[in-house]
């Protein structure tokens, strides 16, 4: 598995490098980052101790429900599917069909890297 790459951006320099992007006045490189956060702060509530510990359960012993992995974090499914949706949106793990009805968690990565520039 790779490492995702993320980035901080505020919504202005977000929408400008999008908008850069769409002109084609600006090509991004294979290594730049991929999923952007609008602050620190963000990305740190994102991949929280508790949430990173999460994906590590999940790694580690392939849930085969929604359900299933409830059951071993001791939260409750609602809660814990929040959480995994916002996981979903930046990329961090996905969601594939189980049996019946039920959704699986997958994590995407073995890591993320966050690149920061001060500028």
């Amino acid at each position: 598995m790779d490492t995702l790459k993320v980035g901080i951006a505020n919504l202005e320099q977000y929408k400008a490098r999008t908008m850069a992007i769409a002109r084609g006045q600006y090509v991004p490189g294979p290594d730049e980052p991929k999923v952007w956060f609008q602050s620190l702060e963000s990305f740190a509530r994102v991949l929280s101790d508790k949430n990173r510990a999460l994906l590590t359960l999940i790694v580690q012993t392939e849930p085969t429900s929604l359900r299933e992995l409830a059951e071993k974090t001791g939260r409750a499914e609602s809660n814990l599917s929040r959480t995994l949706k916002t996981m979903e949106r930046h990329g961090l793990v996905h969601f594939e069909k189980g049996a019946g009805r039920q959704l699986v968690p997958r994590v995407n990565y073995s890591g993320v890297e966050l690149e920061m520039s001060f500028e």
